[in-house]
């Protein structure tokens, strides 16, 4: 059982960057696929579709490709601080992503996460092949994540604090007890109990029970 219960985005909050532009780099793609990624968080397209046509992108990259950008990615600052004071306080810390399991995962063990899920890239012969195996992490899934976390702690809803920067985790941030606005866009500021300005998660603490 634990006192309380942080879900966290990952790309553009946990991390400073989007790792599917980054993936697109590797490819010749990242224009395209960022303006893709801006239309989706803008919520003016649907996750699903968008995260198909931008993993599509990248069928025929080799695989190790995954381990290079993981190498590349930028950890928001503060976020380690942040982690440690959640469980210093008697908390947990989770991390869900439209992102990649791939990537998420090193980053998780690193950072200590308690809790974390993304999409899964299909690889076969040792290569991207354009698609995403499994069910895919959109915004409904990142609320159902929260949910059966806070479940797995025994910490109820209100005690649940969802941080997100884009139209994916509305859903996840109206389950929460308390909804942050991180580095976010309009639509997710709007909707918000809180909105936190600037790039340092450990900017956070002060709301921590």
């Amino acid at each position: 059982m634990s006192r309380f219960l942080i879900v966290l985005d990952v790309d553009s909050t946990l991390i400073e960057d989007e790792v599917i532009e980054l993936l697109a780099d590797c490819a010749g793609k990242r224009v395209e696929v960022a303006e893709i990624t801006e239309r989706a968080m803008q919520g003016e397209l649907d996750f699903a579709q968008s995260l198909e046509a931008r993993v599509a992108t990248l069928a025929g990259l080799p695989d190790s490709v995954i381990t290079q950008t993981y190498e590349r990615i930028r950890v928001t600052r503060g976020a380690k601080q942040f982690i440690d004071e959640v469980h210093s306080r008697g908390g947990k810390v989770a991390a869900v992503s439209g992102g990649f399991n791939q990537l998420l995962e090193p980053l998780a063990k690193m950072l200590q996460l308690d809790f974390w899920r993304a999409n899964e890239l299909e690889i076969a012969g040792g290569q991207l092949t354009g698609k995403v195996a499994g069910d895919i992490i959109d915004r409904k899934a990142k609320a159902d994540a929260l949910v059966e976390w806070a479940a797995a702690c025994q910490v109820p809803l209100a005690n649940c604090i969802a941080v997100g920067d884009g139209a994916n985790d509305l859903d996840m941030m109206a389950r929460a007890g308390l909804s942050v606005a991180f580095n976010a866009k309009p639509k997710v500021r709007q909707a918000a109990n809180l909105v936190v300005g600037g790039n340092d998660l450990a900017a956070l603490i002060p709301l921590l029970p």
